[in-house]
């Protein structure tokens, strides 16, 4: 059986990794289960797959937790430093890394240290500190197999192509809910029109982020490091239908392509039996169903955010971790209302052109810097 250790199991990525489990309890166990915020569902989860261990972050929830499952052989724990120490565990083989955001990077870390085999759902890990995370990779003998459906579509293009250089590689894009708007009807987007994506089922954030095409810049950013590729060998392609989930060109200009329906179990079983196949219960892909494939360029004087985040990696040093922390304040100002669609651009542009700039980044530069540009996006939203 090979153990899990899922980090965020009550977010939307988590639970459908569970489901995946159910789909394949007799290879797959879970370990661990750890979740930011939400006591309530990991308690259930708990007692439905009864891990060693559950971690819940919020400490102030601990005692909800413990005293909910103080009558089962399970360890529970509270805290950022738990999350990061359990993705240790001998028995552990592989770790899910699905919290949101800067919170990902320490556990990930760890994790490459302790030589498990990651499934990385949290691209904001190689957002923020790319160079430090391959290079502990590589040390550590690592392996990353990517979860989201754009990397894991990559990565299974080049399968079997050790040796033969990427000349570029095609990153697909829904174009989110917003592709026909205008700038003006920007202005007025609500986030709960924001939170209505057309093809995905994903967590609020992730969803505010495809509506924005940040998503697309982070995965841009993450593209990078994954494949080794520069930022110029990188192009987005919008892409309605959500079938063709990227493309990777080659040096004799054929293109490989990875198609499926938009369902992430799909990239979520694969990084945990790769490179098995498993069999799955998912709907099956019909060509005739979908009629024909839309591709359109996207337009970055309208969806700034994926401008920033190309500006971001060009400038390089710490400025990706910036952008993410600016974007993280950003979304979550939004989603109570405080700033409009079109300002979250105006928050992440201002923190970049303020904090501080750091080109060659430790850990500890980076852990500065993401307080650093939280405050001043706060800063900057309390003025807009």
């Amino acid at each position: 059986m090979k153990q899990l250790a899922i980090l965020g199991s009550t977010g939307s990525i988590g639970t459908q990794a569970l489901e995946v489990v159910d789909e394949h309890s007799d290879i797959f166990e879970v370990y661990a289960l750890t979740a930011n915020d939400n006591a309530e569902l990991l308690i259930k989860q708990a007692i439905k797959y009864m891990p060693d261990t559950v971690v819940i972050a919020n400490e102030s929830k601990y005692p909800e937790v413990k005293e909910a499952l103080e009558d089962l052989p399970i360890k529970v724990w509270a805290g950022a430093e738990a999350i990061a120490q359990i993705v240790m565990a001998e028995p552990v083989d592989t770790v899910l890394t699905a919290m949101v955001g800067f919170s990902g990077l320490r556990p990930t870390i760890e994790a490459i240290k302790a030589g498990k085999n990651i499934a990385l759902a949290n691209k904001e890990t190689l957002v923020v500190a790319g160079e430090l995370i391959i290079q502990l990779a590589n040390k550590y003998n690592a392996s990353i197999v990517p979860v989201d459906s754009e990397h894991s579509a990559i990565f299974q293009c080049l399968n079997g192509e050790y040796g033969n250089p990427i000349e570029k590689i095609l990153l697909t894009a829904s174009g989110g809910p917003f592709l026909t708007k205008s700038v003006e009807e920007l202005r007025h987007v609500t986030k709960e029109q924001a939170l209505k994506h057309p093809n995905w089922a994903m967590g609020a954030k992730v969803t505010i982020d495809s509506a924005t095409m940040m998503n697309k810049g982070l995965e841009m950013i993450e593209a990078k490091w994954l494949f080794g590729v520069s930022p110029q060998q990188i192009e987005i392609v919008v892409h309605p239908q959500s079938i063709i989930h990227s493309m990777v060109q080659f040096a004799d200009g054929s293109v490989m392509a990875q198609l499926g329906v938009p369902d992430m179990k799909l990239p979520i079983a694969y990084a945990f039996s790769h490179p098995r196949r498993l069999p799955g219960k998912t709907k099956r892909l019909n060509l005739f169903e979908i009629g024909e494939f839309t591709f359109l360029k996207p337009d970055a004087d309208k969806f700034k955010n994926l401008a920033l985040a190309f500006e971001a990696v060009q400038r390089g040093g710490n400025m990706p971790c910036i952008l993410n922390a600016a974007n993280e304040i950003a979304v979550a100002a939004f989603l109570k209302n405080r700033i409009g669609f079109l300002q979250m651009s105006d928050v992440i542009a201002k923190t970049m052109e303020i904090a501080t700039f750091a080109p060659k980044p430790e850990y500890e530069d980076y852990v500065f810097s993401d307080s650093e540009a939280r405050n001043i996006a706060e800063e900057t939203i309390k003025k807009l």
